[in-house]
């Protein structure tokens, strides 16, 4: 239900009642503050990464040749995956059984807006139900549990330091964008993403912009070095030729190919909204649940085997590799089937960010798009479609277009811009993150007391609803 205004006066107040004791940080000490927090994020996400990769190897191949060489002579080795990830399933219902339920990307902007920081206390649920859903072949993937242990580790430096609301905010903007920065390869486009992603019509902590940037540009330099992992593109687009000289023509494919995602990214909308419908019953059984959640999982994975995982990988290994074998009705049916795995995976309660997935469904359909029409270079659709599909659930246009220019290694930003615009602008009443919501105006205390109109009906959904 509402907010009420009486609890914002109680926030208020007691904001005033610390407000002697907290402290601003100057320009100087925020950046330096900003930069540790980026370092610390760093070997956060090394660590991380190091631990997923060890048990995904260790489950999807070392654990594959020894499970199958178990299987009957009758038994198709394929069986492997849906049993896998319904064990996966299992496990993580155990972790939120036992665990609670950590929180998810719109309870993280919601605590930002308010409170201006993250909960340590349930980074350790994240940690654990996010390596299981991960490992477990689940379409979501590491940066929304990064952003949640980065974020609150810039909150506890805050709260050590005895800042105000104001500085606490910004520190915790600077452990998210230092987690997406290191997720994403990209240091400006990560932060720029944490910033965006609280609103829907753009971004509005502005005075966190260059603190962010500082811990983000710390963050990806512990990140690349700790894993060794190459600087800059991911995929390989030189496989479709030369991009020939951009002209005007270009400019009306991007608006075009920024409808079409729009449209996607709508469906994809739809679809989570009739699935939430769906389990509405059974939605607090949470066991049950994620149980069924990782059995659609396996089995959409046994009919579409490039829908596995989060896609970070599979978009070059299993799409763009694999595109010359495709018809455009595969990539239609590719494209429908990773929106269905990705709402299975968020309604099953596992726990991960969908940024990669949504990419991969746009990449699916751009794909689809350039075979149909062969006028249209398929770098140009990929892109624009990854794009346009992202901006429509997640309202970043700013960062999606830069980060999926530094991920592709290309010059084609302004066309990417303008799919990324014209999704934002055709999608601007829909969303699906239901927290999104313009800042509060700031008092002495650091929060005004006055509900913003636009304040979620409550603040543990994630589904559709119009602004």
């Amino acid at each position: 239900m509402t907010i009420a205004a009486e609890e914002f006066e109680s926030i208020a107040h007691s904001e005033e009642s610390t407000s002697e004791t907290s402290q601003e940080l100057s320009y100087l000490r925020t950046l330096l503050y900003a930069g540790t927090v980026g370092v610390a994020g760093g070997i956060v996400a090394t660590l991380y990464y190091f631990v997923l990769e060890n048990l995904l190897e260790f489950v999807w191949e070392t654990g594959r040749e020894t499970a199958l060489g178990w299987f009957p002579a009758w038994l198709p080795h394929w069986h492997y995956t849906w049993m896998v990830a319904t064990i996966g399933g299992l496990g993580v219902g155990l972790c939120l059984y036992f665990l609670g339920l950590p929180g998810e990307m719109a309870i993280v902007i919601d605590r930002v807006h308010d409170a201006g920081r993250l909960d340590p206390k349930q980074t350790p649920g994240m940690i654990a139900t996010s390596l299981v859903s991960i490992t477990a072949g689940g379409s979501l993937g590491p940066e929304a549990p990064l952003v949640q242990i980065n974020g609150s580790l810039g909150s506890w430096l805050a709260e050590k330091l005895n800042l105000s609301i104001k500085s606490m905010r910004t520190m915790t903007f600077c452990g998210m964008g230092a987690a997406l920065a290191a997720f994403f390869g990209d240091p400006i486009g990560g932060p720029l993403f944490a910033l965006e992603i609280p609103h829907r019509r753009g971004l509005e902590y502005y005075e966190a912009v260059i603190p962010a940037m500082v811990a983000g540009i710390c963050s990806f330099g512990i990140f690349r070095m700790g894993t060794g992992l190459a600087v800059g593109g991911i995929y390989n687009f030189g496989r479709f030729g030369d991009l020939p000289s951009l002209t005007w023509l270009n400019l009306l494919e991007g608006i075009a190919l920024g409808v079409a995602g729009a449209l996607a990214g709508i469906l994809f909308i739809g679809i989570f909204r009739v699935m939430k419908w769906m389990i509405q019953k059974i939605e607090h059984r949470h066991i049950l649940l994620a149980l069924l959640g990782g059995l659609g999982i396996g089995w959409i994975a046994v009919l579409y085997p490039q829908t596995l995982f989060f896609s970070e990988q599979q978009i070059e290994t299993r799409l763009l590799a694999e595109s010359a074998s495709f018809t455009v009705i595969m990539l239609l049916g590719i494209c429908l089937a990773k929106m269905l795995a990705i709402c299975l995976t968020i309604h099953g309660g596992f726990r991960g960010g969908f940024i990669f997935p949504l990419f991969f469904t746009g990449a699916s359909l751009g794909l689809a798009i350039a075979f149909g029409i062969p006028a249209i270079h398929p770098t140009i659709a990929v892109l624009c479609c990854m794009a346009a599909i992202n901006v429509a659930i997640t309202k970043t246009p700013i960062s999606t277009t830069i980060i999926l220019t530094v991920l592709s290694d290309t010059t084609i930003l302004p066309v990417i811009a303008i799919a990324s615009f014209t999704s934002f602008l055709l999608t601007s009443n829909i969303g699906l993150l239901k927290t999104q919501r313009a800042r509060a105006t700031q008092t002495i205390s650091g929060l005004d007391v006055t509900p913003s109109p636009d304040h979620p009906k409550t603040k543990q959904e994630v589904e559709p609803a119009t602004a």
